[in-house]
């Protein structure tokens, strides 16, 4: 396990959702601090060739928005995505205004937006929520709901060949209401771990009682639609939100978050095995790693990792010592990529020590010089924006 790449001049972005197509990351949405989230604009899409590590702008972020538009999404924060053949879709989400509840599709042979009709019980417009494929199937679960102005307490499933809800009923256990978790499939399994809850029930409106951050692993059986309480052992993460999860080798990794009881963001990854019910601090591999972070997005591509964006608080001494209270006027956006390959091979690491011990590299065949120059030369989609808004 050894991070590779370190690259800046990407898109800026904080609480966008990512996800991979081949060997394309798409990321859609999100905000940066001076961005004014309240008005509707059409919603950023920015694509990743993995190949290349190059940054573009797809076209379709340019394209006119109106209020009442039914099929164009307009830009947000804290919505979800996932891929189902070559279409993703998109769910949730908000501006400073109003949340969405709205099913968009973006079409990656096309390059397209659509708004598919969808029948059942539609969730309520909700942020902070997850959204998981199994099978044939997109699952949502958990959030913040706008309406109720509650923590959700529901778990849907969209059957995307019908493009028909449904609402899980659930009976016995389940973990406490939260946003900003993660959920993870593995097998029949949906694994969840973090997020924010509070410590009142069933009154969980925020701003009203005691933030709580939980480390409790449970999972929701696929077949059966009941929730379990692992009772994970070893070594296991603190609580915390907004962080990142995904899957490889069929073990669950949790990489970065936050902890405002603590006042703590971290950039540890942690590994779970459910073969043997154990958390670990994996390997933090070598090389330079992400900051302390949260809301980035981290997406896995066959056997490398791409973490990008999100924010930290403002350094008091090093990049891994943050001891500042957290207040949006003390945060710093990201515009920075990390890829972390777990089984990299011959030629990136002798790219990489070429690189570090400064060899002549004139002698090298074109296309390792080229591999190189995309390895080390920063992207440069990054624009600064005025500071017109909180964000």
């Amino acid at each position: 396990m050894r991070w590779i790449v370190h690259l800046e001049g990407g898109p800026k972005r904080v609480n966008h959702a990512a996800v991979a197509v081949g060997h394309k990351i798409y990321s859609f949405g999100g905000y940066c601090t001076g961005e004014n989230s309240r008005e509707y604009t059409s919603m950023d899409v920015h694509v990743l060739n993995t190949a290349t590590y190059r940054w573009t702008q797809h076209p379709v972020s340019h394209l006119p928005y109106f209020e009442y538009d039914d099929i164009l999404p307009y830009k947000r924060y804290g919505h979800t995505a996932v891929v189902y053949v070559d279409k993703i879709y998109i769910w949730g989400g908000r501006n400073d205004r109003a949340s969405c509840s709205t099913l968009f599709c973006f079409d990656t042979v096309w390059h397209c937006w659509t708004a598919p009709k969808t029948t059942g019980n539609i969730p309520p417009a909700r942020d902070g929520h997850t959204a998981c494929l199994w099978k044939n199937n997109m699952i949502i679960s958990g959030g913040y709901e706008e309406d109720s102005d509650a923590f959700a307490r529901s778990v849907y499933l969209l059957n995307l060949d019908t493009m028909h809800w449904t609402y899980i009923h659930i009976t016995g256990a389940e973990p406490t209401l939260r946003d900003f978790h993660t959920t993870v499939v593995i097998k029949d399994r949906m694994y969840l771990f973090g997020g924010r809850g509070t410590t009142n029930e069933p009154q969980l409106s925020l701003g009203r009682t005691q933030v709580l951050y939980c480390n409790e692993l449970w999972y929701l059986d696929l077949t059966s639609f009941t929730w379990n309480n692992c009772r994970a052992g070893g070594n296991l993460p603190i609580g915390r939100r907004s962080h990142s999860a995904f899957v490889y080798n069929d073990k669950m990794y949790i990489f970065g978050g936050y902890n405002s009881v603590r006042e703590e963001h971290y950039n540890h990854i942690f590994e779970y095995d459910p073969s043997t019910n154990l958390w670990k601090i994996a390997s933090n591999g070598v090389g330079k790693r992400p900051c302390k972070r949260r809301r980035q997005a981290c997406v896995l591509v066959g056997e490398k990792v791409y973490i990008f964006g999100g924010t930290s608080p403002h350094p008091s001494e090093s990049l891994d010592n943050y001891s500042i209270r957290n207040t949006d006027d003390k945060l710093v956006d990201h515009s920075d990529m990390y890829v972390l390959d777990f089984n990299p091979s011959l030629k990136t690491l002798c790219m990489i020590a070429v690189r570090k011990h400064e060899l002549d590299e004139s002698t090298l065949p074109q296309n390792i010089r080229h591999d190189m120059t995309n390895m080390f030369t920063p992207n440069k989609i990054t624009v600064n924006r005025p500071n017109n808004s909180a964000g």
